[in-house]
């Protein structure tokens, strides 16, 4: 019993011991400041998608429909051309023809239950016969309804009895880059091929000369697909294919389709009246970056910058001004001289279109009526425009266009030598008097493969001479 009031002893007092220690630590701890060291790094914040595979996977886009809605409508097209090759001895001593059948190959798009199909000008050049397969490996001859070597596009049409499955035109200018798509055509004859890809870029030119607004696509394209249909998610034709940029002649990531918009507007022209009508708007200019805004004393790096307006134009009438700076017509941004080009390349003369410009740093929106163009460029010349009443008194005669610049120095060369100089009259293609450039357009569209070129030109002293061309 000693020995447990003994042990009980011990530890009341060492609780007592411990509580008090306690108490004086915590009554010295408040007495003394906290000391908190200062950070050395401060924590990187890296951004963190939460998006997960499932949620892509499920967004994934099905080209099931689209091909399915895309391939009866593309058809394969045959071209058979005679072309003269060089003679050979055999050919020589045997009698034989030096001309030969060329076939090309390449794909074309039905655009209407009746049998029209639009596809590439270079597909059916000088062709002789033009032979169309469709889908369900009927074959068709074609005959050309017409053709636009500057766009690149041709109508042609076959006659059948019964309504063809047909692509409507959508519109190219909604296509927005990343969007998915699908070029359908006969590369290397393999016929009904559906390749995928997305738009990489649109308002491509490939000339460096603006002249072209192609939409740019990573979706394999071959020779062959030449004329085929790129089309959209929906099947909605988007575009004609038409190029590809390749050192090898095959694809290598990279090829370009005329936007529906423009292929549109070439066929209803065609359709119309036969050729087509170009609508200008009569600036010349060129497109903005951070060292032209520099060199021009301007703060703005995109856009179109009008150097000169051009008399007797839409753009004269509607007031647009040297120095202006066009930033968009109608609803189409304005960032290269291509986007320019493209959008007006799918208008008519006498449309009006609202160009949206800066000018001394204020936003002004004037309407535009486009006009045809009074100049255009004549082979082994330069470029001839309208001649005036008072160009042609001159020389006494009522009809011509002027020249206006010759397209090289040796062109330059070669008609000063024999008296033409700029401002000299052009009277007549092949025996076909000119009126104005819409005749020279004509003259030169309707010359045949081969043809020599005849061009009556009145010289300084107004002498009417004809010169040949090959």
């Amino acid at each position: 019993m000693k020995k447990i009031l003994t042990l009980v002893g011990v530890s009341v007092l060492g609780g007592l011991l411990t509580l008090g220690g306690y108490k004086l630590f915590i009554e010295e701890s408040q007495n003394e400041p906290v000391i908190v060291n200062d950070a050395q790094e401060i924590p990187i914040y890296v951004p963190t998608s939460t998006s997960t595979l499932n949620t892509i996977a499920s967004e994934a886009p099905s080209f099931v429909e689209a091909a399915e809605k895309t391939l009866d409508a593309v058809v394969h097209v045959k071209n058979t051309a005679i072309v003269t090759a060089p003679m050979t001895m055999y050919d020589l001593f045997s009698g034989r023809s030096s001309e030969r059948a060329q076939v090309g190959t390449g794909s074309g798009v039905i655009i209407s239950p009746s049998g029209y199909i639009v596809t590439n000008y270079h597909v059916i050049k000088n062709a002789n016969d033009i032979s169309i397969t469709l889908n369900n490996n009927k074959v068709y001859t074609a005959e050309l309804v017409g053709s636009d070597e500057a766009t690149d596009i041709a109508l042609i049409k076959i006659e059948t009895e019964e309504d063809l499955p047909f692509l409507a035109f959508g519109d190219s200018d909604n296509a927005k880059i990343g969007e998915w798509v699908l070029a359908v055509g006969n590369p290397f004859n393999l016929n009904s091929t559906v390749t995928a890809g997305i738009i990489s870029a649109k308002s491509r030119d490939l000339t460096g000369q603006n002249v072209q607004s192609f939409i740019q696509t990573d979706a394999a394209v071959n020779p062959g697909n030449s004329g085929g249909a790129l089309v959209n998610t929906n099947g909605d034709l988007i575009g004609i294919n038409t190029a590809i940029s390749s050192r090898t002649g095959s694809y290598i990531g990279y090829s370009f389709a005329v936007p529906s918009n423009i292929a549109r507007k070439i066929v209803n022209d065609i359709m119309e009246y036969g050729n087509v009508q170009n609508g200008i708007l009569g600036v010349v200019g060129g497109a903005l970056n951070s060292k032209a805004a520099e060199q021009l004393g301007v703060d703005i790096t995109e856009g179109f910058y009008v150097s000169e307006v051009q008399e007797d134009t839409g753009a004269e009438k509607a007031g647009i001004q040297s120095g202006d700076i066009i930033r968009r017509i109608d609803n189409v941004e304005i960032n290269k001289f291509s986007d320019l080009t493209g959008y007006l390349k799918t208008k008519s003369p006498n449309d009006i279109v609202n160009v949206t410009l800066i000018r001394d740093g204020d936003e002004e929106i004037l309407p535009v009526t486009l006009l045809k163009p009074a100049i255009t460029l004549l082979e082994t010349i330069g470029y001839v425009k309208n001649a005036t009443s008072e160009d042609l008194k001159k020389y006494d005669i009522n009809y011509g266009v002027k020249i206006s610049e010759f397209y090289e120095e040796n062109y330059k060369n070669y008609w000063n030598r024999n008296g033409v100089e700029e401002g000299s009259i052009v009277t007549k293609i092949n025996g076909k008097k000119l009126y104005t450039v819409d005749d020279v357009q004509t003259a030169m569209k309707i010359r045949g493969y081969n043809e020599p070129l005849q061009i009556e030109v009145i010289n300084k002293e107004g002498e009417k001479t004809v010169y040949n061309f090959k």
